[in-house]
């Protein structure tokens, strides 16, 4: 449930599965897919189950019985030398627990499998949102080569009104050389954003083992960042969240360790049932015995005073988890409202002036109205500003991963309209 979710909160993909350009394409839905079902980390939580059933098992055995044999009186001296005084006893005997000791064991072995689940979800929502913040790294690298990619189509258009400049004797060929040197920072640009993005493909397909990825990812708009609800909503949901829901777990674990602690201040009782036969006579006899330890409520103490402690202690430690969720919640929460207004502010208002002025410095330009930095400069802020929107933009969909890791909810309530800071 959350996978799919999470995918519609986190980016605006298209369908999971297309071909393009002979390559498989996957969408952040096929990436949550490969990592639950490949990563070790949750393939060994299924093992550790194995092995806490086995412990479970092993806690619900009582004590053996045990057989015994002795022989007595023979090889001593006197009428103990030789074998007609032998007494040989054939016995029974085992252990009577007494306390409840069986019961608080079985509780503790239960209890412990049933932190388990919390546990595998808790590592799971984490290696879903380490696997989204990857993923959200070639979204990022994608951009950034489109962005200069539309720078390169501008400096290209700069070279080529240089070049006619330049055979008109309108200006030297120094702003021609400019132009050239600022092209190709642009291509510079665009090929630092494909290795990284080549880079991030393989730190993503990490995650599941692939040495030689060869995909692409779905179309998906970094800057299409949908409304969510205020923080303290949001913080009503870190209840839920595996992270506290554990500690419910871990109170009931300490609960059967107190328990099985203070079943320690009773007593076993030792009983032992035999068979003797005297040699000298040949009579057969019954023999019984009975052995508690004295002092056990005494002994128990120091165990039972530690597990409460250690009982008394998961509150406050559960407090300090809430609290430090409760921060980065809220710092989580601000990051991506300042990050959406700003990325909203540059969509509506700062981008499209600049568009204009842009295309105003060209024809201006073109007339030999204003001279080539001029325009160069308009160029290079309008790529900024670009790069600016989409940095923000990246930074609030990071901020976007943790809420819905930190809460394991969706939180979208409906998406904004695109942003179209990536238009030429």
């Amino acid at each position: 449930m959350w996978l799919r979710l999470a995918a519609m909160a986190a980016l605006s993909l298209a369908p999971c599965f297309s071909i393009a350009q002979q390559r498989q394409t996957m969408s952040l839905d096929d990436a949550f897919a490969r990592v639950a079902e490949t990563h070790p980390d949750l393939r060994l939580l299924g093992h550790r189950q194995h092995a806490l059933l086995a412990q479970r098992d092993q806690a619900l055995l009582r004590p053996p019985l045990r057989i015994s044999a002795e022989l007595e009186n023979v090889l001593g001296s006197g009428d103990a030398r030789g074998l007609q005084s032998a007494e040989l006893t054939l016995g029974l005997a085992s252990v009577f627990e007494r306390g409840g000791k069986l019961d608080a064991r079985r509780s503790l072995a239960e209890r412990r499998i049933d932190t388990l689940a919390v546990e595998r979800e808790t590592r799971r929502l984490d290696l879903l949102g380490e696997t989204a913040r990857r993923y959200l790294a070639m979204v990022a690298a994608k951009s950034h080569r489109e962005i200069a990619e539309l720078d390169i189509a501008q400096r290209k258009r700069a070279v080529a009104g240089a070049r006619q400049r330049l055979q008109a004797g309108a200006s030297p060929e120094s702003v021609v050389l400019t132009a050239q040197a600022a092209l190709a920072r642009a291509e510079l640009d665009r090929d630092r954003a494909q290795q990284r993005y080549a880079a991030a493909r393989q730190y993503l397909a990490a995650l599941w083992g692939e040495r030689a990825p060869g995909f692409d990812i779905a179309r998906a708009d970094p800057l299409a960042l949908p409304q969510i609800d205020d923080a303290q909503a949001l913080a009503a949901l870190l209840d839920r969240t595996p992270e506290l829901r554990q500690f419910a777990d871990e109170r009931r674990v300490r609960e059967a360790r107190l328990q099985l602690a203070r079943s320690d201040s009773s007593a076993d009782l030792d009983w032992s049932v035999g068979l003797r036969r005297l040699q000298a006579t040949g009579d057969f006899g019954l023999v019984a015995g009975l052995s508690l330890p004295l002092g056990a409520p005494a002994r128990a103490q120091p165990a039972i005073r530690a597990a409460e402690a250690d009982l008394a202690s998961l509150e406050i430690e559960r407090e300090s988890k809430d609290m430090a969720l409760y921060s980065t919640l809220i710092e989580a929460h601000g990051r991506y409202r300042v990050a959406q207004a700003e990325v909203v502010r540059l969509r509506d208002d700062v981008l499209p002036k600049l568009a204009k002025a842009e295309a105003a410095a060209e024809r201006a330009y073109r007339a030999g109205a204003i001279s080539y930095l001029e325009w160069a400069q308009l160029q290079s802020e309008r790529t900024a500003m670009r790069r600016q929107q989409l940095e923000v933009a990246l930074d609030a969909q990071r901020a976007l991963i943790e809420l819905q890791r930190l809460t394991g909810q969706p939180l979208v309530i409906a998406a904004s309209a695109p942003a179209e800071g990536n238009t030429p």
